[in-house]
């Protein structure tokens, strides 16, 4: 997703200047909201993020753990089986123009991956790396692979219970499969788990994919230019947003397939020189990953703690499992609902096995992570100081490490931090305005009230410092996943039942290739 949970919200909402009031004794509105909203929704969070009994394994990664290898295992390992498909698709080599949809396959998924790449590939792989050492990086990376079998599940329902309309718009996701597969299979309940869906979506629509995102990137604006009022970046922000978002998908596409590029070469090539800089520590950084993912090389908690941390990275970076993702990619061209499928299974991989890992490459490979000869734990040395990694060292920790190669790099970083912002508000608005839709009916009128709401969140997320309402929304998030994968259990047969129609078709040449 976008950050590490509540640890990296508490990064951006201390880096708010609205906590200055409180310091100074002051009982804020901001804080007066965030005590009421705090009581109120305290015990659902506490509930969604509560570890395994014994343990301090957040249940709900272990339910998108789980369900990540079962669908691996069902569908035979299919992500690592269809990856050539995969590309052949993303380039358009079996695109049809006149199939039903609204955007490309290339186009579908840079808009998922917008809504999944975003400070968590900065700040969240640092404290996962900080807490769980280089290890982390190990248990992330087959966290990742494993999650590509859940998108692929996932992304194909979308596309095979969606909803067409005469006028070419299309609406899909999870809230639609609940619906109407449920009653495809003849079993009660798909109705009120799509309704729980659709209020959980919206919910994390408005909040950690929208003002989390302003107000992070509000943080990282005034840490460069200096202090002004958040209502500016979000006013700003909610302009820019709304301009993208009432064209619908196909002007929220053509602005995710041009920016998700050039994020990801910005990051990955700036990795990429760091580790080449430091081309003598590469064999010894593959060494620490492999040797801390089974040892722990005495970071807090071992073995164990390395695996809690990377897999916690994996599930709150790339939503595999959560289904956000299959609002998006049901909008895409196509008749072949499978193939959407086999074009999502490479968001994980992107996301999590790449970006995820360049940034934790970098941070082990720069030599700014070292061990406390006291204490055994890993901490952050800078200019000779030296300070414990926690929740909110994350994005001083990563630009520490990139500092090594460029003095310059905060100013990079900050502008990586708005794009990432920028681009998940926009992905998140589509999908908080398809569960709107859902729920209240389709029709311009419904769409325009709730594009309206979503950018007057914008200017809320900016100007407010609303620490329990982000952790609130960030449950929403994961409490979708707890409906989705139940009824991706339900529905996971039929989506057997397309793959293997579909392989057959390909394998015997009556799935044709189309000349662009």
């Amino acid at each position: 997703m976008k950050r590490s949970g509540a640890a990296a919200a508490a990064f951006a909402l201390f880096a708010h200047p609205a906590l200055a009031q409180e310091a100074a004794g002051e009982v804020s509105i901001d804080q007066q909201v965030n005590e009421a909203f705090a009581a109120a929704t305290g015990p659902f969070v506490n509930f969604i993020f509560a570890p395994l009994p014994g343990t301090s394994f957040p249940w709900i990664v272990m339910w998108l753990v789980v369900a990540a290898s079962i669908f691996t295992l069902y569908f035979g390992f299919i992500q690592f089986r269809a990856v050539r498909h995969s590309i052949q698709l993303v380039k358009g080599d079996y695109s049809d123009p006149n199939d039903a949809g609204e955007v490309s396959h290339f186009q579908a998924l840079a808009t998922a991956l917008s809504g999944t790449v975003g400070l968590g590939n900065i700040a969240g792989v640092a404290v996962a790396v900080g807490i769980g050492g280089p290890g982390a990086t190990f248990w992330m990376i087959l966290a990742g692979l494993l999650g590509m079998a859940s998108k692929f599940t996932e992304c194909t329902l979308g596309v095979k219970y969606r909803n067409e309309y005469a006028d070419g718009v299309v609406s899909g996701g999870p809230m639609y499969y609940m619906k109407k597969g449920f009653a495809e299979r003849g079993m009660p309940g798909g109705g009120i788990l799509a309704v729980v869906f659709s209020i959980f979506c919206i919910l994390g629509a408005l909040g950690g994919g929208n003002m989390f995102q302003a107000n992070q990137a509000h943080a990282q604006i005034t840490g460069i230019v200096g202090d002004f009022p958040g209502w500016i970046t979000g006013i700003i922000f909610a302009g820019v947003v709304f301009a993208v978002i009432i064209g619908g998908i196909k002007s929220i596409a053509n602005v995710t397939e041009k920016i998700v590029p050039f994020m990801g070469i910005l990051y990955v090539g700036a990795s990429l020189i760091v580790i080449v800089m430091n081309y003598d520590q590469i064999g010894w950084a593959f060494g620490q990953i492999f040797a801390g993912a089974f040892t722990g090389l005495g970071v807090a908690g071992g073995l164990v703690g390395a695996l809690i941390q990377g897999f916690k990275r994996a599930a709150f970076s790339n939503e595999a499992g959560v289904g956000s993702a299959a609002i998006a990619h049901s909008a895409v061209k196509t008749n072949e609902p499978i193939t959407e499928g086999f074009v999502s299974l490479l968001e994980p991989f992107i996301d999590t096995v790449v970006i995820c890992t360049m940034t934790a490459l970098v941070i082990t490979i720069s030599g700014q992570l070292v061990t406390d000869p006291e204490t055994g734990r890993f901490i952050l040395t800078e200019n000779g100081m030296i300070q414990t990694v926690t929740g909110v060292s994350g994005v001083e920790l990563t630009s520490a490490a990139f500092g090594t190669a460029f003095s310059w790099f905060p100013y990079v970083l900050a502008i990586a931090v708005v794009l990432f912002a920028f681009s998940t508000m926009i992905s998140w608005s589509y999908y908080g305005l398809k569960a709107w839709t859902f729920l209240f009916g389709e029709g311009k009128t419904a769409e325009l009230i709730f594009k309206v709401i979503f950018c007057v969140f914008v200017v809320i997320g900016a100007a407010a410092s609303l620490g329990p309402v982000i952790d609130f929304s960030d449950a929403a998030i994961f409490a979708m996943a707890v409906v989705n994968i139940t009824a991706l259990y339900v529905l996971m047969p039929i989506v057997k039942r397309e793959m293997n129609s579909y392989l057959a078709r390909l394998k015997s040449g009556e799935i044709k290739r189309f000349k662009h």
